[in-house]
């Protein structure tokens, strides 16, 4: 697959090296050029000049830059987005551990923002230590995801099972909302206790 990541900060460039490693065609912007510069060289992927760049060949687009910054970046893409699969990987809550629970969640901010793209909710349970390699005591971790779009859902399942996780299909995008919750637990649990931010979530009595 060609896979365009937007943003170069521990997220994007995990997602990076781990898409890189599985074979894919990988193209990266930041906010910094020299950061996507540095990534590329590192990596093996290709360095952007500015997103549209990045996504221009992009079968999937990881948008991988702070909840904060996603909104702004995603309205200045609207029609190079147009029908492509778009993964949102960030997490409303963190890194405020008083964060109510959610009633929305930033997937479902980005579908409005971005009303013909197919968005998916995926990645954002799994720290970023962990995404090169999803493993824990020789588990595989489950990929989490949720889509409304039928597409997406199939692109995004093959997707995770290259990279090394068992795709978990998580139903209708509404349920990015569970999955944010679910990642703040585990923020929460790792800043609170001090713990090596590799603990992660993993359904287990199924297969």
């Amino acid at each position: 697959m060609n896979i365009g990541i937007i943003g170069a900060g521990n997220v994007g460039s995990a997602l990076a090296r781990a898409c890189v490693t599985a074979g894919h065609s990988v193209c990266v912007s930041a906010a910094h050029a020299i950061k996507a510069q540095g990534l590329a060289a590192e990596t093996g992927a290709t360095a952007a000049r500015t997103n549209a760049e990045a996504v221009a060949e992009a079968d999937i687009v990881i948008l991988a830059v702070p909840y904060s910054a996603l909104a702004e970046v995603a309205a200045e893409m609207v029609d190079e987005l147009a029908g492509r699969i778009v993964i949102d990987v960030t997490n409303t809550g963190a890194p405020d551990l008083d964060h109510r629970l959610s009633t929305t969640s930033a997937a479902e901010e980005l579908q409005v923002i971005l009303p013909e793209a197919r968005v998916v909710k995926a990645f954002n349970t799994v720290f970023a230590a962990l995404q090169p390699t999803p493993t824990v005591e020789g588990m595989r971790l489950d990929g989490l995801f949720a889509t409304d779009d039928e597409y997406a859902r199939e692109q995004i399942s093959a997707l995770l099972g290259g990279l090394g996780y068992e795709p978990l299909d998580c139903g209708p995008l509404i349920m990015a909302r569970a999955l944010e919750d679910m990642a703040l637990v585990n923020i929460r649990l790792n800043a609170v206790n001090g713990w090596s931010w590799h603990t992660a979530w993993k359904l287990v009595g199924v297969r």
